[in-house]
């Protein structure tokens, strides 16, 4: 969600844009280090602290919060209400997650957080729908605006790419790509094991899980789960094919690797997730794809762009990896799909619709103050 947020603010007030904004940055305690556009901080359980918070949003001519469960302080993040509360200006809410089995005060929480903003967005029209079908919410109030991406056309060529150089005449082994932070409930053990099942192919694949641990994850359980993707591999005797890659990469360093890879896989476990950025970043980027079932996927993998597998099934997660990185045909159509998506996806895009939605916000407010 840091991340959106800040991918979001920069192609908002990029170069040449007549806008400008700031960051109220939400913390369970004060940072030391100061970071560039965040104007405020709420931190979680402080006395008076959403009324700091929105006396600052207030300074701007709109409001946009993100919402994500657990993010705020209070049971389920309830003490973002406390903020919404004493917001003058228009709010656009972003609503991360929208559970389709939530708890009694989940669903209430949501309701009054979308009762309390001007605009609701959601990611996916799959969220669109629980929002309206499962919540009781104003649907006029309720627009769907993609998880943006960096596009491939907007990404500089490697450092490293000659157009006239030869080609190598040796074959390259492909790259199977996971990344995100890791955690329980990613799936990667059973991607591993999927993995696992195309040994037989030359050149071998390589598999490359790039991404931190979660901080939530890494403060309860140190670095439990990456250890043990490490001993399922040497399990399954592929540790010399699956390569672990720790390190923070900006956005562009992300999309430069995404662009390496022949095929992006999502074992995510999760059969509620509607919203994927990872997924988003991985059709922007034109790579062919391979998903468990979760609602984002079956949304936008159905027309082409990837293969779907249900749930803990790895036969069908390697078989699904075995077609595209045995069928050129297939990964092509797979790329064509993929391109035909990425246009809007892309940041600019993202942003001028928050732009636009933002703009009518202030004309209607305008419209009934005359």
């Amino acid at each position: 969600m840091a991340t959106f947020s800040a991918a979001l603010l920069r192609h908002l007030t990029e170069q040449g844009s007549p806008d400008r904004g700031g960051v109220v940055r939400v913390v369970d305690r004060l940072p030391a280090a100061v970071h560039p556009n965040v104007v405020a901080h709420l931190v979680n359980g402080a006395p008076g602290g959403p009324a700091v918070a929105a006396a600052t949003l207030n300074r701007f001519d709109v409001a946009v919060v993100q919402h994500e469960y657990g993010v705020y302080g209070g049971p389920d993040g309830a003490e973002v209400l406390d903020v919404l509360a004493e917001v003058t200006v228009p709010t656009i809410v972003v609503l991360h997650t929208v559970l389709a089995a939530p708890s009694v005060l989940q669903r209430q929480l949501l309701e009054r957080i979308a009762d309390a903003a001007d605009a609701v967005v959601v990611m996916s029209d799959t969220a669109a729908f629980r929002l309206r079908e499962g919540y009781l919410v104003d649907s006029a109030k309720v627009s769907v605006i993609p998880h943006g991406a960096l596009t491939a056309q907007r990404l500089a060529p490697p450092a490293s790419f000659d157009p006239f150089a030869p080609p190598d005449p040796r074959p390259k082994p492909p790259v199977v790509l996971t990344w995100g932070l890791l955690g329980p409930g990613k799936g990667i053990e059973s991607a591993i094991e999927a993995f696992a099942g195309l040994d037989d192919l030359n050149p071998a694949p390589r598999y490359l899980i790039a991404g931190q641990t979660h901080p939530k994850v890494l403060e309860r359980e140190g670095e439990a789960y990456r250890e043990l993707l490490h001993r399922r591999a040497e399990e399954l005797d592929v540790s010399d094919h699956v390569e672990f890659a720790p390190e923070y990469r900006n956005a562009e360093a992300l999309m430069a690797l995404v662009r390496m890879a022949d095929v992006v896989l999502l074992p995510y476990e999760s059969t509620e997730q509607a919203t994927s950025g990872v997924l988003i970043e991985a059709i922007a980027a034109r790579r062919p794809i391979v998903a468990t079932r979760f609602p984002h996927a079956v949304e936008l993998l159905s027309d082409g762009a990837g293969l779907l597998v249900p749930h803990g099934d790895t036969a069908a997660m390697t078989q699904a990896l075995r077609k595209i990185l045995t069928q050129p045909a297939v990964a092509a159509g797979m790329k064509a799909a993929a391109g035909s998506l990425a246009p809007a996806l892309d940041w600019t895009a993202v942003a001028a619709s928050y732009r636009a939605l933002a703009t009518s916000l202030l004309e209607a407010r305008a419209g009934v103050a005359a």
